[in-house]
């Protein structure tokens, strides 16, 4: 942190901010821009391309004084952002802008001001006498389903790391959170037979079977709302179900052929995702049963497009002790959005969520970090620098 309380990190957040890394678009600027920086600090980091190439997930360790890399601290973010596609933005979303004590730009909140700010210190990482290790885990479309943040923490295991913390940077305003809810995303296709309005019995109507479908995961909704389970740590204490996309039909007087779906629900701890998805396919099952009835050429299929596990870290965890002792606000409060903690958390490792920024600025026109938001999480890396190099 600079003298005057001009954030450190800002010449990071630029560089990284400028790289535009919209999900449907490359990652690998990012990456290759990255790697070059841990490279010139004499760490070579672990580049895992995904399935064609053209995105990658990294790891990167600045080892302990000794030379273990096993064992010590994980900070993680991910490298995509949601798109600018009809936002009405002030500045130019790619070009970060300092302004009104904010620096607005595409993935200032959600999440590259985290990971620039660990960059800044790197130096200091690397000339510590650090008794633990520290690892950057930085991930792919995390905003389209966490699919890095599932391959990634294989990989972590596999090069033998085994931190004992992570702390995930979303941000949480500086705040440790130590839960989240299960994100699970679902897509039903419904094949119908078409035909001409005037002769529906010579038809199968998709969309007819399709709302059958809604209804009935309203109703899985509407139980939660009621009756639970109930975790009061949430906004929202119960889990929540919606069917937010559907599209079907080709005419007003035509029996539609095809309807498909796209449903999500969110699950506190108590509820078991797997459970759910398994009511859903018995509802579709029976449909497509009385479907296939109609026509034999009718039916369903169900999709699970994102399966996201929660967080749900105990509150005497190691990890929130860190995360307090290294001047985050303490707090009992769980989000409704996920992360990809929960895939940290599942593979064994204690995790919290912790950045800059506020969550409401995600994904939104003008997004923006606060200026003193980043100093605060400059002095929390300054502090975690001290602690694991005592």
């Amino acid at each position: 942190m600079s003298d005057d309380n001009t954030p450190r990190s800002l010449p990071w957040i630029e560089r990284l901010v400028s790289l535009d890394t919209t999900s449907r678009d490359s990652n690998l600027p990012l990456i290759e821009t990255v790697s070059a920086e841990f490279r010139r600090h004499g760490i070579e980091p672990h580049v895992f391309p995904n399935a064609d190439g053209s995105k990658a997930n990294l790891v990167a360790t600045v080892p302990a004084a000794d030379g273990t890399t096993s064992g010590g601290v994980v900070l993680s973010g991910h490298t995509d952002v949601v798109p600018v596609d009809d936002q009405d933005w002030d500045s130019d979303p790619f070009v970060p802008e300092v302004r009104d004590g904010r620096v607005y730009g595409r993935g200032t909140a959600d999440m590259k001001s985290f990971t620039a700010v660990g960059l800044t210190y790197l130096p200091e990482m690397v000339a510590a006498e650090l008794r633990e290790p520290i690892h950057f885990a930085l991930t792919y479309d995390e905003e389209v389903g966490c699919l890095g943040g599932e391959e990634i923490v294989k990989q972590i295991a596999d090069l033998g790391l085994a931190p004992r913390a992570a702390i995930v940077g979303e941000p949480t305003s500086m705040r440790v959170i130590r839960g989240h809810k299960s994100i699970n995303l679902i897509r039903v296709e419904f094949t119908g037979v078409a035909a001409h309005s005037s002769l529906t019995s010579s038809g199968v109507n998709a969309i007819e079977y399709a709302a059958e479908l809604i209804t009935f995961v309203r109703s899985i909704a509407d139980a939660w709302r009621a009756d639970g389970p109930f975790d009061e740590a949430y906004p929202l204490a119960y889990s929540t179900a919606s069917v937010n996309l559907i599209r079907g039909g080709i005419a007003s007087n035509t029996v539609p052929e095809e309807c498909f779906v796209e449903l999500e629900f969110r699950g506190i701890a108590e509820i078991d995702p797997d459970e759910i998805i398994d009511r859903i396919r018995g509802k579709a099952d029976e449909l497509a049963e009385r479907m296939r009835a109609e026509n034999p050429a009718a039916g369903i299929e169900v999709k699970v497009l994102a399966k996201v596990p929660g967080l749900d870290t105990p509150g005497d965890s190691a990890a929130i002790a860190l995360g307090d002792q290294l001047g985050a606000i303490p707090s009992e409060e769980k989000v409704t959005y996920g992360t990809e903690a929960g895939q940290f958390a599942g593979s064994g490792i204690e995790t919290v969520v912790c950045g800059p920024g506020d969550i409401a600025q995600a994904h939104a026109a003008n997004e923006y970090v606060a200026l003193d938001q980043l100093v605060a999480c400059e002095r929390f890396v300054e502090k975690l620098i001290k602690v694991l190099s005592g």
